[in-house]
């Protein structure tokens, strides 16, 4: 029996998008994409509190397949790189392949038809040949659960109430990491009165953002080699930056003192920025862009609280010191769940294997980060091993495409029934040399951060630069496969 469709799609964020338009450059348009929500968009839909902008500057944070000549500033905010999705969506005619509102629920394979079975909210089952997750990493909220009951207003940064006012309300924002260090300058001068409860102090660099002129957009728009050419430079500066994530330790003590002196000029109170100062080495934890975050500790109705949370009672928090903060309003900033492979979807192998039980058991093995032992014809976007500290993701996804779309040719060449997987021992191989590179990196150096699993084991990160990673994702060979015909 004939699949439905030869390809289909899991999810239409960045990822997602960025596939089918490699697809259609190719010339191939037998694909679906499957998109839990109404619309496009993913991260950038989903997450809309104050302050949300991304960290990699807008030339270099957007599809190669759709240059964009009108960012407005260097580092875009959520809702213009939305927008951004949502044009690419329309001029690039991506809205044909895309089945709205279908949340992919569970994934099979049929081996007697070399077909995956892929089952959507509403029990209805499409066949593909093959299957391409980009679930996205930063799509499933991770919140502290704390003992007791408190009466006010919880939500997470990522599951923003706009329809919930703050103005003059006692606020606490928990965490320190990318969205609050852009939440809580958003609405210092709002609040009444802000409580930033801090485990660990966050290291910070410079951010620097610009508007981008009409003059210089009409030069991007009429000359489109000067775009290229700003997303190459910006690519470049970071791939430098990125040595002293990946053992270059002179480059990391620059970084260190950038910072250091960065605190020192932009926070009045000594106190405040001891507290502030990192103990750790500059990258352990994700290092993050603001000029606007730390100058928010010298107002007068901002605190930084450094004491441990012990409860929650019905007027606010209680520290383990005993101090007892009344709060109208607790905003988590805590992150996701991105190194536990715990997804709410079934993807299972002929024999009945779960993938993602696969990974937590296996630590993350996956041959490129790209594809698993005994899943055929099954492709992960951002997969293990495959995560950032200092450039844009959106480069990595196009480099996952350029062992996929080989990938997929060689298969498919060889009949309607052919399916193929990586061998167990090709995987096993690469997976231990990237942990070998890994032990060289300063996610190495002995902090915790989200990158790890509950075991302390890296399962998130690439260990070298994008170029690398670029470099080791053109080399595709069949051989490496188990072949069925």
């Amino acid at each position: 029996m004939a699949a439905d469709y030869r390809i289909g799609i899991i999810g239409a964020g960045f990822a997602g998008m960025a596939t089918a338009l490699r697809l259609l450059r190719e010339g191939q348009k037998d694909f679906v994409i499957f998109e839990r929500a109404a619309e496009v968009g993913g991260t950038w839909r989903d997450n809309t509190y104050p302050g949300c902008a991304c960290d990699v500057k807008s030339a270099l944070y957007s599809l190669s397949d759709a240059p964009n000549s009108h960012w407005n500033a260097l580092f875009a905010g959520q809702e213009e790189i939305w927008k951004y999705m949502l044009k690419v969506a329309d001029e690039q005619g991506l809205r044909q392949f895309i089945r709205f509102n279908t949340d992919i629920t569970e994934a099979g394979f049929n081996a007697a038809e070399g077909y995956w079975e892929v089952r959507d909210n509403n029990n209805q089952i499409t066949t593909v040949r093959s299957l391409i997750a980009g679930l996205g990493p930063l799509n499933r909220p991770k919140a502290p659960d704390f003992s007791g009951i408190f009466n006010g207003k919880i939500m997470h940064s990522a599951q923003w109430d706009k329809n919930f006012d703050l103005q003059g309300k006692r606020v606490a924002v928990i965490g320190t990491g990318a969205s609050a260090i852009q939440l809580v300058p958003a609405i210092a001068s709002t609040v009444g009165q802000l409580y930033v409860f801090q485990r660990t102090a966050a290291w910070l660099t410079h951010r620097h953002n610009k508007t981008i002129s009409s003059f210089m957009k009409d030069i991007h728009e009429r000359f489109p080699f000067t775009l290229w050419l700003r997303r190459e430079g910006q690519y470049w500066i970071n791939e430098f930056l990125g040595l002293s994530f990946t053992g270059n330790k002179t480059i990391n003590r620059i970084g260190t003192k950038i910072s250091l002196l960065k605190l020192k000029h932009e926070v009045h109170d000594p106190e405040t920025r001891k507290k502030l100062t990192p103990d750790y080495t500059l990258g352990c934890k994700r290092v993050l862009r603001s000029d606007d975050y730390w100058p928010a500790f010298n107002r007068d109705n901002v605190h930084l609280v450094t004491d441990g949370i012990a409860s929650l009672f019905e007027g606010g928090i209680e520290t383990v010191n005993g101090e007892r903060i009344q709060l109208d309003v607790i905003i988590h900033c805590t992150g996701f769940n991105v190194a536990d492979f715990n997804y709410p979807i079934k993807i299972v192998n002929a024999d009945g294997t779960e993938l993602f039980q696969t990974l937590r058991n296996t630590g993350g093995a996956a041959y490129k980060g790209t594809v698993v032992s005994g899943f055929p014809n099954f492709f992960i976007l951002m997969g293990p091993n495959t995560g950032l500290g200092h450039n844009s993701v959106v480069h990595i996804m196009e480099s996952q495409l350029n062992y996929i779309i080989p990938y997929l040719r060689a298969v498919h060449a060889h009949g309607t029934k052919a399916y193929a997987t990586v061998r167990s021992d090709v995987q096993q191989a690469y997976f231990n040399r990237i942990q070998e590179q890994l032990k060289g990196t300063v996610w190495s150096s002995g902090c915790s951060s989200w990158y790890l699993d509950a075991n302390g084991h890296n399962s998130t990160l690439w260990p070298r630069l994008n170029t690398h990673f670029r470099k080791e994702l053109t080399k595709f060979s069949i051989t490496d496969l188990d072949l069925t015909v």
